[in-house]
């Protein structure tokens, strides 16, 4: 990074032409700067108003804006930051970050105005890559963890955690000074509990990534079913495009379809699967091995069957015979299909009845799928873990917690049990940034737009 103590600017809207654009200042001299290239005088201007007047360049006028003022620490960087909104013309903005270069600011690195609040302490580490999670957000589900983690109720989980092991740590540092007087500080009976407790929450953040990861590629919902039963047809509609070949010809679909749709707020990935029966066509097979491995790694299944080729009564002891769908935390909708043809048929009242060629009953079919998405978000509640750099430290924390538990029941001596508790504690502390090396730092900034 070049030195943390620069005048830093960049655009921070979305490049091209729009609107308005917002150029951000911050650094020691970001009052001067804009104060060198703008009519009014901006050292009198209050903190957290807005004023309005001209950038001008050698008496010629570049453009109207409005002028936001922050005076340090009371801004996003912690530093004095100026915001300058324009027209969102290119020339005006490439125009005033020129001025702006002029009168000693540079370019901000990526990610270096969030860089600045962690380093200035505004936010810890994981609220400042909570940042990078906002702006990527393209659902409600995704927005609100992001939020979440932005508000620090991860990072208070982690520091809680962290704090309770600080303390007995130090308690086994202390036995380790009064070693040859074999003095023992620690309660070793109260120490073990409180490394199940802890290994119970962090395995539980563990076990949340997988749908933390669920909810940035979409909720995985497969259709199955036997051979013509009119998932394709399904999927098509739902998508409102001919996504999946549809044909009476039975073993049509040899390969897995998949695409997403967002569904109240939630990002919803329909797979669309080799028809479920016995063939001699290697092919076809190896589409149904494919399609059974997708399904089982699915929240939701759809069982979509023909009720005038297939007995109603029977699906159920049907589906038992595959494995996927008796796994826990997944949950089965059996659909049978094809309405349109004989409305008239008894289905059991468990099963939900549509025609994926009319579009009936389609709509109930997604809010169902909705509400079950949106119970099994809300059973792993706030804590969810979604970033892979924060899973891979918890996991080192389970794996050193673990040697100190099983340390604890061999009655190991302190100096071992100290080594992987504090490894536990550098791999926590390298999450909310309470540990850090600028090769980490670098990493992580590296992913953020210029502006941010």
């Amino acid at each position: 990074m070049k030195n943390p103590k620069d005048t830093i600017c960049a655009i921070s809207t979305a490049p091209g032409i729009g609107g308005i654009a917002v150029i951000r200042v911050s650094g020691t001299d970001a009052f001067l700067a804009v104060d060198a290239i703008f009519s009014g005088d901006v050292f009198s201007q209050s903190p957290m108003t807005l004023a309005f007047g001209n950038i001008i360049s050698e008496d010629k006028l570049i453009d109207e804006v409005l002028v936001s003022k922050f005076k340090g620490p009371h801004s996003f960087t912690g530093e004095d930051v100026m915001e300058i909104s324009c027209h969102g013309s290119i020339y005006v903005q490439q125009e005033i970050l020129r001025l702006l270069l002029e009168k000693g600011c540079r370019v901000a690195e990526h990610g270096e105005f969030t860089k600045r609040a962690f380093l200035n302490r505004k936010m810890d580490l994981s609220q400042a890559e909570a940042v990078a999670d906002l702006i990527a957000s393209e659902t409600a589900a995704e927005h609100r963890l992001a939020i979440t983690q932005l508000k620090g109720g991860f990072s208070k989980e982690l520091s809680s955690l962290r704090q309770k092991l600080m303390d007995f740590a130090s308690l086994m540092e202390l036995e380790l000074d009064f070693s040859e007087e074999d003095v023992e500080f620690a309660d070793r009976g109260e120490f073990k509990r409180l490394i199940q407790d802890i290994l119970y929450r962090v395995n539980a953040l563990i076990v949340s990534f997988k749908w933390g990861n669920t909810i940035k590629t979409g909720i995985p919902v497969a259709i199955i079913g036997p051979p013509n039963s009119g998932k394709s047809t399904l999927l098509n509609y739902i998508l409102k495009e001919e996504r999946a070949i549809v044909s009476e010809i039975a073993g049509t679909t040899r390969d897995v379809i998949e695409d997403r749709i967002t569904i109240d707020g939630q990002s919803i990935r329909f797979i669309d699967t080799a028809g479920l029966r016995s063939t001699e066509d290697e092919i076809e097979r190896k589409g149904i091995t494919l399609a059974l491995q997708k399904a089982a790694l699915a929240r939701v299944i759809i069982f979509l069957y023909d009720p005038w080729s297939e007995d109603p009564e029977s699906i159920e002891s049907k589906l038992e015979t595959f494995e996927i769908v008796r796994k826990e935390e997944r949950e089965v909708l059996i659909v049978a299909n094809k309405c349109d043809l004989h409305s008239e048929t008894r289905i059991p009242e468990t099963h939900l009845l549509i025609s994926a060629k009319e579009g009936t009953g389609v709509d109930r079919l997604l809010k169902n799928i909705s509400a079950i998405a949106t119970i099994q978000l809300e059973q792993r509640g706030n804590h969810i873990v979604t970033n892979l750099r924060h899973y891979e430290l918890l996991q080192q924390v389970s794996q050193s917690l673990g040697m100190v538990r099983l340390g604890l029941d061999e009655n190991l001596s302190t100096d071992l049990l100290s080594i992987e508790l504090k490894r536990a504690l550098f791999a926590l502390g390298e999450i909310t940034g309470e540990v850090t090396t600028d090769d980490l730092l670098g990493n992580i900034f590296s992913r953020f737009c210029i502006g941010k």
